[in-house]
């Protein structure tokens, strides 16, 4: 049994990782501020889910460097997660200093934190978004990323490159994770699939952005959890065919690495939208727009290294994984179609 810290407990994937941490008999430490980027009733209702003689949670803000040198120092933690970060590209033109507070202010808490408590392994969130202008599929981790596209990504390829010089200076080892859109029950309602979900349950249209012409490497959210939780088991080490000469973006002579977590099969948009239908018996109204700014068309990851690594290679289908969270939504909302 290990201490685990996960922040964004009361978040989409972090509060369905700390079940699973749970469950295997971990104690939990968990953090969250259940802001209302989001309904944060949900948020509440996922931390419920956790009542459990093993979690502890502390409700606090990562930019709060008192409360989380004082959590660390009270629970001593082996393994840190961090997955609390401002989410969403779109919202991070409007409100950009949110997302230097929480993505980078407070991931220099953490990994600070991290260093003074001697913590074993620091697993943090990045994003597909850091792939930014690039056009070579499937996007790998030996890609340099120097072209992000919005705020958000840009405070995501911050995080890697801090975390990196932790583990160079300090020795600690760090994992990064690039999640590549993460979907299923207790998801995010500024989602596709909640905001697609909702809009024809309600007879409402939906915004189809690119005129449809959009590919998503969704990844259903048991695959991510499995992912973290065989990489607590494997904490980064120092690569020994990492050349200065011809650096590999992805690993280090430090313990450092980044993997992409996604399906490795992107799924037309439309695609995506027909299984929705499918599940609900109902064909959606479509107000095809163009593509929004900081979006990109299509994302698609190579996990090679992830299936290497820790033999899983996330495979749920884009049916089962829509059928799963349309089950949960119904029931959650009392919606009788």
């Amino acid at each position: 049994m290990k201490k685990v810290l996960v922040t964004g407990s009361a978040g989409f994937i972090g509060s369905h990782l700390s079940r699973r941490l749970l469950k295997e008999g971990h104690r939990v430490i968990g953090i969250d501020n259940i802001n209302d980027y989001y309904d944060p009733k949900l948020k509440e209702d996922r931390l419920a889910e956790l009542n459990h003689e093993n979690f502890t949670f502390v409700k606090t803000d990562l930019e709060d460097l008192d409360t989380i040198n004082q959590t660390f120092n009270q629970y001593r933690p082996e393994i840190v997660i961090n997955l609390a970060a401002q989410a969403g590209v779109r919202y991070s033109l409007e409100n950009p200093h949110a997302y230097i507070n929480s993505n980078v202010v407070g991931f220099t808490n953490i990994l600070e934190a991290c260093r003074h408590y001697k913590v074993e392994h620091l697993i943090y969130a990045s994003s597909s978004s850091v792939y930014g202008a690039n056009t070579s599929k499937p996007f790998s981790t030996s890609d340099n990323i120097d072209h992000p596209l919005s705020l958000y990504a840009a405070t995501k390829k911050s995080n890697e490159l801090f975390a990196h010089t932790y583990s160079h200076l300090y020795g600690l080892p760090t994992t990064g994770l690039r999640f590549f859109t993460v979907y299923g029950p207790w998801g995010r309602p500024d989602m596709a699939l909640f905001l697609f979900t909702k809009a024809i349950v309600n007879d409402e249209p939906i915004d189809v952005f690119n005129h449809g012409n959009m590919m998503r490497d969704f990844t259903y959210v048991d695959d991510i959890v499995e992912s973290i939780t065989r990489l607590t088991k494997r904490p980064a080490q120092s690569n020994p065919d990492w050349s200065g000469a011809n650096p590999d973006p992805g690993s280090s002579y430090a313990p450092y690495k980044v993997y992409n977590i996604g399906n490795n099969s992107p799924v037309r948009l439309m695609d995506f939208i027909e299984a929705i239908e499918n599940k609900l018996g109902k064909t959606a109204k479509k107000n095809f727009l163009p593509l929004q700014a900081g979006d990109v068309p299509e994302t698609y990851a190579n996990v090679e290294d992830l299936f290497r690594d820790i033999d899983f290679k996330p495979e749920t289908s884009i049916q089962d994984g829509v059928n799963k969270f349309i089950d949960w939504y119904l029931e959650y909302y009392g919606v009788k179609l």
